[in-house]
Order: C-alpha cells, then structure tokens, then sequence
C-alpha cells in the first residue's frame, strides 16, 4: 500500500525528498509510538460481589442484589447487565454508587443554563476543572456569576488547564483571584512555575462543576461561546455568514456519586500542589437522589493504565448485541481498532458517528485513515453533519453508557487527565439511545465504494497526520 500510494504521489509532481522524508517519519514513529498493551481478565467471576456503595456506605450483598433485581425487572438483560457489571468490578477500582438522578443535556445553551442556575443557588462551595476557560461572553458570564457568589460566602476553587486557557489574558484570572477565588493552574507552561517533573504534554482535559457536593456537571463542554449556540437550531443567516454550532453532550448528577467525583477533584488540586482549600462542607450527608447505577472513572496520565481507557476496551471486547460510539477525535490505536472489528464479526452492530467537519486537521485526518480497514470489518461509520462534533459518549448493548471528556485517541489515553462517568442500567441507556438516533438521522453514511475511490490528495493528507497521532 505505502509503494502504491508512494507511485502516485510522486506521479503528480510531490517533492521526491519531501515524500522520503515524510514516509520515513512516519515508518520511524508508527513503529516506536504504541500504547502499553493491557489485557484485563475479561473471566466472569459470577462469585465477586459487585462493590455498591449508598448513602449509608458500602451495600451488603443481599441489598446489591435486590437493587440488580429490581432493575432487571425492567427489562429483559439480565445477562448482558450481569456480564458488564462483572468485568467492570474487576478492572475499575470506584464503586459503583446507587442511588443517583442523571439528566442528559446536549449542547451549551442548555447545559450553561443548568449549570449558571445551579452556581446562583450556591451555599457552601463551587469546585470548577476545566481544559478552557475563555475571556469572551460566556467566560465573562461565569466569571461574573462565580465572583458574585465568592463574595457572598460561598468558597470557590478552580483548577483550569495551562495550555487550555493560554489565550485567556492573566488579569482575567487575576480578577478572580482579587475577589478572593482560588485559581490554580495545571500544570503550567513556564518549567520555572512546574510543581513537580515539568511535562508540557500533560494536560488536564477534564471538565467538571460541582455545586455544594451535591450537584455535579460533567462532560465535555468547555467554557467558551463556541459551545453556546444549538446544534439543532436553524439559523436565519445565508449560508455565507453561518458559524457551526458545536454538537455536545454531559450529564447533571445528584446522590451519592457526587462524592466520588469531589475526591477525584481533590486529589488533582493536592497532586498539583494548591494552597489549602477553605474548610467548607465538602462532602455533605449524601441523600438518595433518583435509582441510578453510575461510576466516576477519572484517568490521569501519571496512572499505569488509563482507566477509561481499559474500561472501554472492556465493554467492547464483551459486547452481544451493539456499540455505538460519538466522538469528536477518532484517533484509534490497534487495540481499540481490533476491538471494534472484532465486534463486529462476531454479529454485534457496530457503529461509529464522527465529525464531517473539525476543529483539528490533523486529527481528523489521522482518524480517517483506519476507515478503510473498520468498513471492509463490517462497522458502520457516520459523519455528523452541519455542526462541529465535540461530543465523547458510548452505548454498548443498551445498558452500558458512558458520557465524559475522554476522546478516542491517544492523547486522552496516554497524556490527560480525563473524566468519565459510567451508567449502568436500561433507562439511561434508552435516554442516550434517542439521542444517538437523532445525531444519526443527522448523519451521511460512509460507503467503502464510495472511501475507496476519494481522491489522492486525500490519502496523502491521512498519510501526513498519522505521523504525528501519538501527540494529537
């Protein structure tokens, strides 16, 4: 394949050395760059207790098994449910915690407006981590709103990415820290400021709000106006002027998960060395909130493993029925590649909805470059339409979801911090699933007839991008 397409490269008048030097680059990085090869047991130990946690603490035996139960009455899955708890228990170290209400919220004119609601009937505290914090409307919105409640009493702690909020000008966080808001930046660019071994690749991708310990916001929304506007909402301008909309998704959650969530806050404001947070009500009395199964997953690159990661990996390789996937940076390594195909052999509908339009050339390009192989395996690939997909979420089999800040590719793998939660059960799942089919409906079909005939400017636009893959 390099030769053939080496051939025709050459053929339309691309620099001999140029094509040299980009096909050794490429041989030299496909062959040294990998992700560490993990292989969890993926034996259903039907014997394990699954490890529930409630708002009294850890659930015995008996009292897991009657809320399994009683979910399964729901339905007819009780033995996909059962093989999706079990592997999961034995790879994930966070407990599931019962007892949670989920709300799926797609794009930021609704979640901002959850989210700013949420922040103006603060009492206690307001923990905020995110890649980006913009100093534009939206940015100046929260700014405002979280200013306000600091100076009526209520303490508020931010932890935002070095290279995330790069364009942010300093005298906006300066602001925030003048009205008494702690300000904490990951991971900083200046090697001189570092709080342990400097290491510019190494971002905090998460994007979490949590109000009083008892709300949480999560998901993959950053703070900025590109995400204000309404991936289904028609604009009233010629084509000409229309900006895209950015098609997103994350999830309010109230109960006992909240605290899970707080602790992986914490953890990253002490490993990033933060001046001691207020004494405040952090981890209030928790209260049943609704009869949801969620786990919070957070993967930091100083990990052995990316949980997620692993946990993904896991769903996949066990699924029966289906696995659909949203993600706005498809970037797979073999492992995920042969998952997917896999799947997809032994019967299990596959199927992908990735960007038709981006934000990161590279990227898009680099995933693009697997289509070939994924469609001659039997997966179906989609690509969303007339907006900029920025939405990370996975169904498999109906009862497995997951919503978070984690895309398919090797940098949140192997070099951010990410954040994930994980749904277990047959509501949630129906609720995700209306939601794929309408991004589906929304969608054009790629045809392997169709991919394998593009043009050649195309293949060597893939051939360049996944030289650099391991860094994107």
């Amino acid at each position: 394949m390099i030769e053939l397409l080496k051939m025709r490269i050459l053929s339309t008048g691309f620099s001999r050395c140029k094509l040299n030097i980009c096909l050794l680059s490429f041989a030299f990085l496909s062959g040294c760059s990998s992700l560490p090869r993990f292989v969890p047991d993926m034996s259903r130990n039907a014997a394990k207790p699954i490890h529930m946690v409630g708002t009294h603490g850890a659930l015995s035996k008996t009292q897991s098994k009657a809320i399994l139960d009683r979910i399964k009455a729901n339905a007819s899955i009780d033995n996909l449910l059962d093989q999706h708890l079990a592997i999961e228990e034995a790879i994930v170290g966070s407990p599931l915690v019962v007892g949670n209400k989920v709300t799926l919220l797609q794009d930021g004119a609704d979640t901002y407006r959850d989210m700013l609601a949420a922040i103006a009937v603060a009492k206690d505290h307001i923990n905020l981590e995110t890649y980006i914090f913009d100093d534009d409307d939206i940015g100046k919105l929260f700014a405002k709103a979280l200013i306000e409640k600091q100076l009526q009493g209520v303490q508020v702690n931010i932890i935002r990415d070095s290279v995330g909020t790069n364009t942010t000008p300093n005298l906006f966080f300066e602001e925030l820290q003048a009205a008494g808001i702690n300000v904490l930046e990951f991971n900083p660019m200046n090697p001189l400021l570092a709080r342990k071994d400097w290491a510019l690749n190494q971002r905090d991708h998460r994007k979490l709000l949590i109000i009083d310990g008892e709300i949480v916001f999560m998901g993959g929304i950053n703070i900025s106006s590109v995400h204000s506007g309404s991936s289904f909402r028609k604009q009233n301008k010629p084509p000409e002027e229309s900006v895209l909309a950015w098609r997103d998704t994350d999830i309010k959650l109230q109960g006992p998960v909240v605290a899970e969530f707080q602790k992986l806050f914490m953890t990253t404001w002490e490993k990033q060395k933060g001046n001691a947070l207020a004494a405040k009500n952090y981890f209030p009395k928790p209260v049943t909130a609704g009869n949801q199964i969620v786990r919070a997953i957070g993967s930091s690159s100083d990990d052995t493993a990316s949980v997620i990661y692993v946990a993904l990996l896991s769903a996949i390789s066990t699924a029966e029925t289906s696995v659909q996937l949203t993600n706005a940076y498809f970037v797979p390594d073999i492992q995920l590649l042969t998952v997917l195909k896999e799947a997809a052999a032994r019967g299990v509908a596959v199927t992908l909805i990735l960007p038709s339009q981006t934000d990161s050339w590279l990227a898009f390009n680099a995933g693009r470059a697997h289509y070939t192989g994924l469609l001659k395996a039997g997966v179906k690939i989609y690509q969303r339409q007339g907006v900029l997909l920025h939405s990370k979420t996975a169904l498999v089999d109906g009862v497995w979801a997951t919503v978070g800040s984690t895309n398919l590719d090797w940098r949140s793998f192997l070099h951010n911090d990410e954040l994930n939660a994980v749904v277990l059960g047959k509501e949630f799942g129906n609720q995700l699933q209306t939601m794929f089919n309408k991004d589906l409906a929304a969608s054009e079909p790629v045809k392997l007839e169709d991919w394998e005939q593009r043009k050649l400017d195309i293949h060597l636009k893939e051939l360049i991008a996944r030289i650099w893959e391991y860094w994107l």
